[in-house]
């Protein structure tokens, strides 16, 4: 369980908590509740940082005896970087850092949202804080036999008493709690998230939220047309599943549609991957796992706008039941596919999706996939890159990505690339015949099933796994994309 985080006004120097956490700004500027501590301990911060060697980076943690001279038993010095850098996602980072300093406690009480810059808004820098430490303090324990949790229960946040920040806060732990779900389901190993599995898992989290679910499996994949989904999940004995999720407030008159690659392990099919190739493709259902986690806080959050999710699942294996290079598959618009690469096979259950969601009438539709390395090679592992067919609504994307602290960055979808999905005997091949630009052809494929609606669409291939702790992102699985559909759906404007 993560830590709550509630908002308390007694000063730093009599509050009562197992660890105090006070904010040290570069160049080992004292930051608010840090010059209590050093009046205390008799002026002698300095020498405690030269000693250790403590410059106040971002990221950085020192802790410091206190010798009973504060009410908290001990103090943690948290490097905040430059004051004038001091970004909601920097405060974000912080908090996480807090939280893995602070494993050990069960109490913590800290000064850090006072460290934010006058002007900028409290309720926004307390939620980043509350979300930093949530996210830093997620462990995956399950498969561990000596594992060690964190102790840390409580995280007690400095400040004036404010609604505002008040409601931040429980904001914060609505979403972490959707990310840390998410990150769970995407650690768990791959033998145990079948198709079937992801539907029970989604079923149990979104019980009680209103989200109404309905799975299309066996015969229903074949009367709904998904053509892509059944030619991708036939080579496995883990048959596929289509999930599809609805929330649909009162009064709502603007459709939000989300959709997730599905894939619970990807080998690649008879196109098969080297060993090391494989390593990591349990992870290749991260954007289905965003959907459904973003989808269970809509109704907690009062999102106005109806939310349609959709996650494709299926497990890509090679058997002697799978689809060969060459075969075609229709998707569920009419159009037929020529399977050259098996490999590419989450653009081909995507496509199914997508022409789902243009059928019900969605005003603007976002997909996340862990699509093409192609993307990673572009944009390296942590920056998703962004794509779409409207130019507002990409940029709407990209400004909810920016104010949830992922970052994305737009690329192209060249008309003249689209002639190298060109395929001799379909409406298109599912890989492109010339060898560059791989994550924009894969764009421009998944553009043909959006129809006329706006469309974006994010490839997460890189940040959805870490390759080590970093910030607040816990080595595998990270959640990414969550907060940013939810930022997504609470703000949604029509295109």
């Amino acid at each position: 369980m993560a830590p709550t985080c509630s908002l308390i006004s007694t000063p730093a120097d009599r509050v009562r908590a197992d660890l105090l956490a006070v904010a040290v700004f570069a160049d080992r500027e004292l930051g608010p509740g840090a010059e209590a501590v050093d009046d205390a301990l008799g002026g002698g911060l300095g020498e405690f940082m030269d000693e250790a060697d403590f410059s106040g980076k971002r990221g950085e943690t020192l802790a410091v005896p206190t010798n009973g001279q504060l009410g908290a038993k001990a103090v943690v010095l948290v490097g905040m970087g430059k004051r004038d850098d001091l970004s909601p996602d920097a405060i974000r980072r912080a908090g996480a850092a807090l939280a893995r300093r602070a494993k050990n406690v069960r109490s913590v009480a800290t000064t850090l949202l006072d460290a934010a810059p006058p002007s900028s808004d409290p309720a926004l820098n307390a939620q980043a804080l509350a979300e930093g430490v949530a996210l830093g303090s997620y462990q995956f324990l399950r498969y561990k036999r000596d594992a060690k949790p964190s102790r840390l229960e409580r995280v007690l946040v400095i400040g004036r008493n404010n609604a505002k920040v008040r409601a931040a806060l429980d904001r914060a732990s609505a979403i972490a709690a959707a990310v840390s779900w998410a990150r769970d389901l995407v650690n768990e190993p791959a033998g145990a998230k079948a198709p079937a599995d992801v539907v029970t898992a989604a079923r149990a989290l979104l019980r009680g939220t209103n989200i109404k679910v309905k799975v299309y499996a066996g015969e229903a994949l074949e009367r709904e047309r998904f053509g892509g989904v059944v030619g991708v999940g036939q080579g496995s004995e883990r048959a596929p599943r289509f999930l599809r999720l609805a929330y649909e407030p009162a009064g709502a008159k603007t459709t939000l549609a989300l959709v997730g690659k599905g894939v619970v392990f990807d080998s690649g099919g008879l196109s098969l991957k080297t060993a090391g190739g494989m390593e990591t493709m349990k992870t290749d259902m991260s954007g289905g796992a965003a959907v459904i986690a973003a989808m269970s806080v809509l109704a907690q959050l009062n999102v106005k706008t109806r939310v349609l999710g959709y996650v494709p699942l299926v497990e890509n294996m090679p058997s002697g039941t799978a689809i060969r290079p060459g075969d075609v598959l229709t998707i569920r618009n009419g159009k037929t596919v020529e399977v050259l690469n098996t490999d590419a096979e989450g653009r081909l259950i995507l496509a199914d999706a997508l022409s789902l969601a243009v059928d019900e009438k969605a005003d603007a539709i976002v997909d996340i996939a862990t699509l093409t390395g192609a993307c990673m090679v572009a944009l390296g592992d942590k920056v998703a890159g962004l794509m779409g067919s409207d130019d507002p609504w990409v940029a709407q994307v990209r400004d909810a990505a920016d104010r949830a602290g992922e970052p994305v960055w737009p690329l192209p979808l060249p008309t003249d690339y689209r002639k190298l999905l060109d395929s001799e005997i379909a409406d298109l091949r599912n890989i492109s015949s010339g060898s560059y630009g791989g994550a924009l052809t894969a764009g421009l494929f998944l553009k043909e099933f959006a129809s006329d609606v706006a469309w974006a669409h994010l490839d997460i291939a890189g940040p959805a796994r870490a390759s080590s702790d970093d910030g607040y992102n816990t080595k595998g699985g990270t959640g990414f994309g969550v907060r940013t559909l939810i930022e997504l759906a609470t703000t949604f404007s029509k295109p």
